[in-house]
């Protein structure tokens, strides 16, 4: 076992349906520094599956409305307020000293620009994405594992994926992949390995199955840092999958 979680610095990527419960997950357990990273302001729209938010919240920036939300519940955790969007010109001072990145956003462009950053500042990296009713949730760690770009290369484009705005995702199960990213991020500041590093976890709520993919690095990969490669461990169920969903 490592340092002690108090220790511990995650800066999480929006504090919406995913970031909201991994934030309260974090907390909870007793990482000592978060940083909420959100550029939106709250709308009676996120309150059905953003537990941070209640309606004195409406019209309030979202970073700031979770910091406060944060601090009064977990006195004891520093919490940092970013009102901007995690993007080139914040990623590299960001990460700076950060020990987790824990990927909410609600957009294909920032979730893999997040896996670049995390690739270049040596950050291990917790990917979430809910569409509908999947979710899908990714470890990476650079220099070990596959990241975003060894699975899909590069973001889709334009009408191929639908939005959370245009298909739609169920409150329950975004809270549901908040709560799992909060509990690997625990385990892997804990100085464990993740339980999803090297494997794409696909949950479907309407089925109740799961299953885990196994994401194997490729020798091509322009984003991943040069490095042995180690053995992937042995997926649950194998079978296909696609780029990942995203909400707020």
């Amino acid at each position: 076992m490592g340092e002690p979680l108090s220790t511990k610095r995650a800066v999480v990527i929006g504090a919406g349906g995913l970031g909201g419960p991994a934030l309260l997950g974090l907390a909870a357990a007793g990482v000592g520094r978060l940083v909420v990273v959100d550029a939106d302001a709250v709308e009676s729209s996120n309150l059905a599956r953003q537990p941070l938010f209640g309606e004195a919240d409406l019209g309030r920036r979202k970073a700031e409305a979770a910091a406060h939300r944060l601090r009064r519940l977990f006195p004891h955790v520093a919490v940092e307020a970013v009102d901007g969007r995690f993007d080139e010109g914040s990623a590299a001072r960001l990460l700076e000293g950060a020990d987790l990145l824990v990927d909410g956003s609600d957009n294909f462009e920032t979730k893999f620009l997040a896996s670049d950053a995390a690739l270049r500042a040596g950050v291990p990296l917790l990917h979430g994405g809910v569409l509908r009713y999947t979710a899908q949730l990714l470890t990476v760690i650079p220099g070990e594992t596959a990241c975003l770009r060894c699975l899909f290369e590069a973001p889709p484009g334009r009408g191929e994926v639908p939005t959370c705005a245009d298909a739609g995702v169920l409150g329950p199960l975004a809270g549901f992949a908040g709560a799992l990213l909060a509990a690997e991020g625990a385990r892997l500041l804990s100085g464990e390995r993740g339980a999803y590093a090297g494997r794409l976890l696909v949950y479907e709520a309407r089925s109740a199955r799961s299953r885990a993919v196994t994401v194997r690095r490729r020798a091509d990969c322009t984003a991943c840092p040069s490095a042995p490669r180690r053995a992937a461990p042995p997926p649950a169920e194998v079978t296909s999958s696609r780029p990942p969903g995203a909400t707020a």
